[in-house]
C-alpha cells in the first residue's frame, strides 16, 4: 500500500521564550489532503507551532519540514507557497475588496492577465463577487474572515494555516466559513487548522492532534481517539427509572455515571464494562426497556479526558 505524502513533519520541535517553554519536543506528521485539526485550550502552543512552520520565529530545538522546506532556514519558499489566516486577518478595511485581492496578486507574484481571473474566481467561489467594490471595512467580521481566506488562497495554495477562523463569528458565519473549508479540503487543499472549538473539529478534521502546556498529548482520527480514550456509553430508552433505582446503578463499581438526557438515561460505564449485566439489572428492577444504544464519547469529552490526566 502506499504512504500519503506528509505535507507537515515536526521532530522534536522547541520553541523557548525566556524560562517559559511554549512548544515542548512536539514530533507529528501532517499527511497532504483533508483537515487536520491542532487542538489545545488558550495558551497551549498552537499558535507558536504556527509562527514556527511558517519560518516567523526560530526553534529553540528540533526541527520542522513543510511542503518539503526547513522553515527555519527557507521560510520565504515556505510563506511562498503556503496561505494563512492568522490573529490579524491581513485585510486593509479602507481598500475594496477587489482592490485588497489586486494588492495581493501583486505580492504574490501573478501576471497582470491572471490577477483579473483568478480575483473573480475567488470571489465568486466564496459568494463575494457581487460585493466587490464594498470596502471591506463596511463588512461584518464574517464577510472579513472568508475575504481573507480568500486572500491565503490567491495564489493556489496546496497548504494552508488558519488560526482559530470562526473565533467570534456569529453562528451563520461561522457555518459559512466552515462549508467553505470543507469545500477546500474536498478539493484537495491540506489545511493545518488551530482551534480549541472540539464541535468544530469533530466535524471538519479527519485528524487531530491534541496539545496542552506545549506538548503532544494524543493524536489520530476522531474515531480512533474516542475509542482509545473515551469512556464507553450506554443510551437507555424505556420507563420505571425511578430515582431509587437509578441511586443503586450510580453505587455500581461499573458505572461512572448517570444522568437524564432528553427522555433517556445516558450511562458512562468504567472500562471494560459491558452493557448486558447492566441490562438485566434494570429489567429484574422493574423498568420497562424499549431500546439500549452502545453511545460514544463526544471529541469534546475526550478533550477533557486527556486535559485531566494531563494535570
Amino acid at each position: 500500500m502506499q504512504q500519503a505524502r506528509v505535507a507537515i513533519n515536526l521532530d522534536g520541535l522547541v520553541r523557548d521564550f525566556g524560562d517559559v517553554r511554549a512548544v515542548d519536543g512536539v514530533s507529528l506528521d501532517v499527511p497532504q489532503g483533508g483537515i487536520f485539526g491542532f487542538l489545545g485550550p488558550n495558551g497551549a502552543g498552537k499558535t507558536t507551532t504556527i509562527g514556527l512552520l511558517l519560518g516567523l520565529l526560530e526553534p529553540t530545538a528540533g526541527r520542522a519540514e513543510v511542503l518539503g522546506f526547513d522553515p527555519a532556514t527557507a521560510g520565504h519558499e515556505v510563506r511562498q507557497r503556503t496561505g494563512a489566516v492568522l490573529e490579524h486577518t491581513g485585510i486593509y478595511e479602507a481598500l475594496t475588496a477587489e482592490d485588497n485581492l489586486g494588492f495581493y496578486a501583486r505580492v504574490y507574484g501573478l501576471s497582470e492577465p491572471e490577477r483579473g481571473q483568478r480575483i473573480r474566481a475567488i470571489l465568486e467561489s466564496m459568494g463575494l463577487w457581487e460585493r466587490r467594490h464594498d470596502k471591506a471595512g463596511t463588512w461584518s467580521r464574517g464577510m472579513q474572515q472568508r475575504l481573507a481566506l480568500a486572500r491565503a488562497l490567491l495564489h493556489r495554495p496546496s497548504l494552508v494555516f488558519l488560526d482559530e477562523p470562526t473565533a467570534g463569528l456569529d453562528v451563520m458565519a461561522a457555518t459559512a466559513v466552515r462549508e467553505d473549508l470543507a469545500r477546500l479540503a474536498a478539493d484537495g487543499t491540506t489545511i493545518f487548522l488551530t482551534t480549541h472549538n472540539m464541535a468544530e473539529a469533530e466535524r471538519l478534521c479527519g485528524r487531530v492532534a491534541v496539545i496542552r502546556r506545549g506538548r503532544l498529548l494524543a493524536v489520530g482520527a476522531p474515531d480512533e481517539l474516542r475509542t482509545a480514550t473515551g469512556a464507553p456509553r450506554l443510551d437507555i430508552w424505556g420507563r420505571g427509572f425511578d430515582e431509587p433505582l437509578l441511586e443503586r446503578v450510580r453505587s455500581l463499581p461499573t458505572v461512572r455515571s448517570v444522568a437524564r438526557v432528553d427522555g433517556h438515561l445516558a450511562l458512562e460505564l468504567v472500562p471494560p464494562a459491558e452493557p448486558a449485566p447492566l441490562v438485566d439489572l434494570l429489567v429484574r428492577s422493574g423498568a420497562e426497556i424499549d431500546e439500549v444504544r452502545r453511545g460514544q464519547a463526544s471529541l469534546e469529552e475526550v478533550f477533557v479526558t486527556l486535559m485531566e490526566e494531563d494535570r
